[in-house]
């Protein structure tokens, strides 16, 4: 069985960069295109994701945003799920609104990285965040924001198998229903990540 380092080896500022997922205007916002999405994210994930990000700064570890756009005419985006539909029901996500940004109380700070796509759904298919990565000598990425329904066991699956090691901090990710959320870190996530809690980053980061 392959042993995990610990923390402290595990998440070195200097190979690890927090892949912020979606944490956007349209998605996780007051105007947000799903809004019971919206409001479990702001109970606990976005609160300790705003405590996380000033800790991975002041600790030299890479912030890496990934939010998604869409061009107004749709075209080059996939209308192939029905959650293509529902989450652009009155929401604008094209390049440069308000939908499409950070969330303000989460940067970007001058030395974050904010990458875009326009497809698919997680932040490393078909997007340039694995070249990023492997360029800064990230092999540890810390994944959180939403969602835990989709695109977070996307990030996760695809991380491991183009072999990075994930941490994906519990409290810090969030998805609908709680209780779904809950059962698809114990009984997927915790098989391929080192969960852990945004306090035990943050520690491993302070030591």
């Amino acid at each position: 069985m392959t042993e995990v380092p610990r923390p402290a080896d595990l998440l070195a500022p200097a190979h690890t960069a927090v892949v912020v997922q979606e944490c956007q205007g349209a998605v996780v916002g007051p105007d947000a295109g799903l809004p019971a999405l919206a409001a479990e994210a702001r109970r606990e994930a976005l609160p300790n994701i705003g405590s996380l990000l000033p800790a991975a700064r002041t600790a030299g570890v890479r912030v890496v945003h990934c939010v998604v756009t869409r061009r107004a005419d749709g075209q080059g985006a996939n209308h192939n799920a029905r959650l293509f539909d529902i989450g652009r029901r009155g929401v604008t996500i094209t390049p440069g609104s308000a939908g499409a940004a950070v969330l303000p109380e989460l940067g970007p700070e001058p030395a974050d990285l904010v990458l875009t796509r326009q497809h698919g759904l997680g932040p490393m298919g078909g997007t340039d965040l694995d070249a990023v990565l492997r360029n800064l000598g990230v092999t540890t990425i810390v994944a959180v924001g939403v969602s835990l329904n989709v695109a977070i066991p996307n990030l996760v699956m695809d991380a491991v198998n183009s072999a990075y090691r994930v941490v994906l901090p519990r409290d810090a990710v969030a998805g609908v229903p709680r209780a779904y959320a809950t059962a698809v870190i114990d009984n997927t996530l915790s098989l391929l990540a080192t969960v852990m809690t945004t306090a035990d980053v943050i520690a491993a980061w302070q030591k």
